[in-house]
């Protein structure tokens, strides 16, 4: 119970200490789940949402950079740049071959 209550205290102080970053690490986990699971079945749902989870993260990174840079802003906006290329060039091919 101890080893419980330790992870969710952390997970708690981190969530206070910078809300912004948390919320993007959770849509980007949830994105990774996403992608995984339409990875393993077929269904496009599971893919766009990954996507849209993938594109919302990488906007509020890069946004998040540009009013308070932190000291490896241009790794996170490179990396948050190309993670929003990867996903728009994902909807581009969905929607290619959808029609």
């Amino acid at each position: 119970m101890r080893f419980w209550s330790f992870w969710f205290n952390s997970f708690v102080l981190s969530s206070q200490y910078n809300p912004p970053r948390f919320v993007e690490l959770l849509m980007l986990l949830l994105a990774i789940a996403m992608l995984a699971i339409a990875s393993i079945l077929p269904d496009r749902p599971y893919f766009i949402l990954g996507l849209s989870l993938v594109v919302g993260a990488s906007i509020s990174i890069l946004v998040r950079e540009a009013i308070a840079p932190s000291p490896q802003t241009r790794i996170t906006q490179l990396t948050a740049s190309l993670l929003l290329i990867i996903s728009l060039y994902g909807f581009a091919d969905l929607i290619i071959y959808t029609f």
